[in-house]
């Protein structure tokens, strides 16, 4: 007769004991991956070794690969089937935060063009029928 240890062993699928490494390695990989470019981020932000007007530009391509990292690594979005409504999702949320900045940025601008706004025309623009 087995033990319930044993029974539950049997009860595995083949193959989970691998499936649990692969899924260690990949996470550890994406740690690691993200650590390498956050502290490259904090380094190109210190560091003159840069062009200035580059600094921008390269932090931008950095957040984006890392953001890449994450989506792959930890969040498990693939170009696969079974993870249609993950993309999905995905692009509606980058759709709402674009309009969220781009809306926002718009209104400062609008506001900061009235605030600089000569007083006569600013009377003119509020008089106007």
């Amino acid at each position: 007769m087995k033990t319930e240890t044993e029974a539950s062993r049997d009860d595995e699928r083949p193959g989970a004991e691998g499936e649990l490494r692969t899924k260690l390695l990949k996470y550890t990989g994406g740690l690691l991956l993200s650590i390498l470019l956050t502290g490259v981020s904090f380094w190109v932000s210190a560091t003159d070794a840069v062009w200035p007007g580059g600094v921008p530009v390269l932090l931008a391509a950095l957040a984006i690969a890392q953001m890449g990292v994450h989506l792959l690594m930890f969040l498990h979005v693939s170009s696969g089937p079974e993870s249609t409504n993950n993309i999905m999702s995905l692009a509606f949320g980058v759709f709402v935060v674009a309009l969220v900045i781009f809306g926002s940025m718009i209104i400062m601008h609008s506001l900061d063009t009235r605030m600089n706004m000569p007083v006569d025309a600013h009377r003119m623009m509020m008089t106007a029928p």
